[in-house]
């Protein structure tokens, strides 16, 4: 069966590690028509916007998007384009793997934690005001509903990836009526997940117990800002942006991204990392159901690590082009 999946290559070095993603799949036999959509800061100079009608429509009509990472113009009044997709497409669930690589030198081996953010309220809302002359106002918006669906996610998650607990990130002592109705939510909705343990942590404190061990986390249930600062923590755990995959979830569409930058510097160099996109495809292939091929990218990815097949960002010596190919013949040979 072939799949029709929007793409967005992106800024940058988005169009290369794109290119490398869409050989990788078709090397795992993945059968896919793209349907190649630009966003981004090199739209807004032609078109005066970072996001066109059309990129939107795509996506609500195939359901799935793959996006390289894309920039946004600084200072000229653009929104971000991830920002727009999610709050356009509800896509409430932004889910984030960490997991350490072989050959790539993590701060702490063997890490392989979930972090589930709530990804359309909180005090990413925007809410905002001046109060007076030197006093400013966020507002912190957290709902019942969003709390529910998000912990039901995280619950859901767990049971499907074979997971033993979810671990609900708050800081509940402080902020008492905000953070406390997430945690009477979850709280809510382990009652009916008992094969799953709940956990409560305290957001500091589970700070700490990324760095001593991140591992008794498992799946981690949390707000926009929390979880937004918990994910690059947990990113540089196993080795920086370039090799973390990430996914925005809704009820009707689904995007699979880098969530690393477009680094304008190294584009054309042909010096991109490309696992970040191509880890965020296998999530994407998992997604669809098509669990074979994302099975042969990972077993692929890990033997092309283990080998020490690595990229100048990592410390090998190894250009996007030769990464590839090597990949993919490593595919083929599984």
């Amino acid at each position: 069966m072939a799949y029709t999946i929007t793409l967005i290559p992106g800024d940058g070095i988005g169009p290369e590690v794109a290119n490398a993603t869409k050989q990788v799949l078709e090397a795992a036999g993945a059968k896919i028509d793209w349907d190649v959509q630009e966003a981004g800061a090199a739209v807004a100079e032609k078109r005066g916007t970072t996001l066109p009608d059309e990129v939107l429509t795509s996506i609500r009509r195939n359901k799935v998007a793959l996006k390289g990472p894309i920039g946004t113009p600084i200072g000229k009044g653009f929104r971000s384009v991830n920002v727009t997709l999610r709050q356009a497409l509800d896509l409430y669930a932004n889910v984030r793997p960490v997991r350490s690589l072989p050959g790539v030198e993590p701060r702490f081996e063997g890490t392989d934690v979930v972090i589930v953010r709530e990804n359309t309220e909180d005090l990413y809302s925007g809410l905002e005001v001046m109060i007076m002359p030197g006093i400013a106002q966020s507002m912190k918006i957290i709902t019942e509903r969003a709390s529910l669906r998000i912990c039901e996610y995280a619950f859901d998650y767990a049971e499907r990836m074979g997971r033993k607990r979810v671990t609900v990130v708050h800081k509940a002592n402080i902020m008492k009526i905000s953070d406390g109705l997430l945690l009477e939510c979850f709280r809510k909705v382990a009652t009916k997940h008992p094969r799953i343990e709940p956990v409560e942590v305290i957001v500091d404190a589970c700070a700490l117990q990324m760095i001593k061990n991140a591992n008794r986390l498992d799946v981690i249930v949390t707000e926009n800002l929390y979880g937004d600062i918990l994910s690059d923590l947990g990113a540089g755990l196993v080795g920086g942006l370039g090799i973390v995959p990430g996914a925005n979830i809704g009820v009707d569409a689904a995007v699979f991204e880098a969530v690393h930058g477009s680094a304008p510097d190294i584009a054309g160099m042909g010096i991109a990392n490309p696992t970040a996109l191509i880890q965020s495809a296998v999530m994407m292939l998992q997604h669809i159901g098509e669990l074979a091929a994302a099975q042969r990218i990972e077993r692929g990815l890990l033997a092309t690590m283990e080998n020490g097949v690595r990229t100048a960002d990592l410390g090998g010596p190894t250009g996007t082009d030769e990464f590839t190919r090597t990949l993919c013949e490593t595919i083929g040979r599984m």
